[in-house]
């Protein structure tokens, strides 16, 4: 087999950011995730979020368009869609319509606010969407504004991998007892779940209010960045004992009482600022040289670029190139169902002949579809 998901087929509503992302995941273990683009869409072939799929690019507007998507996804597993509440039921293709065609499909929503609540109508961005929930005012360093960790808690953490999991557990489901469902995977929902420690931590009386003063939000000073004297930064997560104990080992720190009370909250900034203060002395190189492999929880904080070349990425292969573009492999990585190289995306349509006659299209009507402008 090649990957875990071969045989699965996957319907997937054209659309940006967490929604594909789930869809790329699913074709990176094996499904064959079918792309349905509107009519008139470019969108880039490097976009390595489409990489993995055929495509068929078809007017949703006109009813043979709308026949396509259902015929699609009466052989489908599952059918994924990011569109507001209520617009896949206006267009004719809302999971009611496609459940009963195929009562065995899964029909994966990803919103941001959910399919229900006052904001589900909303326009937002996962700016908004982690915002609303607890996670961006827990993000940043004391004192500042919180600051947004990119897009990557919401729209692909709470959003896009979230709906992978759920289209998989849903699918299985339905292959044992044939019934097909909904999900409304909804950002919100998702990026709250990955809070989920800090909640508990919080519970316990572990957790303050006030963001950038806890033991994992840079409050702590063995849980911090520090800049080095070639204007890099290292990192340190010396949370255990044994490893702050190595960490002072290796620093000379080992005899110096002020470094005595590790989870003393009120002694942190004072920490943090002598830490600040050895860390610019020397390069991140030496710094590594010293710190690497020595079991202090260390790492260097590496660009993009560095990222790609350093050794211990290089041996695993955690970045490819497909087509002399560079992004990150498949992971999780199988020891039977391994995942095969992805491949980067055609161009709009380019697989809309070949789907068609999949389904029953002869050549005749997909030649008449074409020339009425239904697909592309």
């Amino acid at each position: 087999m090649t990957g875990a998901l071969e045989g699965l087929r996957i319907i997937e509503i054209a659309g940006i950011g967490p929604a594909p992302f789930c869809g790329m995941m699913l074709a990176d273990h094996g499904a064959q995730v079918i792309r349905v683009e509107r009519v008139g869409a470019h969108p880039s072939r490097k976009n390595i979020l489409n990489r993995s799929r055929r495509s068929i690019a078809v007017d949703l507007k006109a009813a043979a368009g709308v026949q396509i998507v259902r015929d699609l996804a009466r052989t489908a597993d599952g059918l994924i869609e990011g569109f507001r509440p209520g617009v896949m039921e206006r267009l004719g293709i809302g999971p009611e319509v496609l459940l009963a065609d195929n009562p065995r499909l899964v029909f994966g929503r990803m919103t941001g606010w959910g399919q229900s609540g006052p904001y589900a109508g909303d326009a937002g961005h996962d700016i908004n969407f982690i915002a609303l929930t607890g996670a961006l005012d827990a993000l940043g360093r004391a004192g500042e504004k919180p600051t947004p960790p990119i897009n990557l808690v919401g729209d692909f953490g709470g959003g896009g991998l979230l709906l992978a999991f759920g289209m998989v557990s849903a699918i299985l489901h339905a292959s044992r007892t044939g019934q097909g469902q909904v999900i409304d995977c909804s950002i919100v929902d998702g990026t709250s779940l990955l809070m989920s420690m800090v909640w508990a931590l919080r519970a316990q009386g572990r957790w303050g209010p006030s963001r950038g003063t806890n033991l994992l939000d840079t409050g702590a000073h063995f849980y911090e960045t520090y800049e080095t004297a070639d204007g890099g930064f290292i990192s340190l997560g010396s949370i255990e004992p044994q490893f702050y104990a190595r960490l002072r080992e290796l620093l000379g720190l080992e005899a110096d009482p002020e470094f005595d009370r590790q989870m003393d909250a009120s002694r942190w900034p004072l920490l943090k600022r002598r830490l600040a203060e050895l860390f610019i002395r020397r390069t991140r190189d030496e710094w590594c040289a010293l710190l690497e492999h020595q079991d202090v929880c260390f790492a260097p904080v590496l660009s993009m670029n560095e990222a790609q070349a350093h050794p211990h990425n290089q041996q695993r292969g955690v970045f490819i190139e497909v087509q002399g573009v560079t992004q990150p492999a498949p992971a999780p990585r199988f020891s039977v169902t391994a995942a095969k190289t992805p491949t980067m995306p055609g161009t709009a349509g380019s697989d809309g002949d070949e789907l068609l006659q999949s389904i029953g299209y002869d050549k005749e009507r997909i030649a008449d579809l074409r020339r009425s402008g239904v697909i592309e």
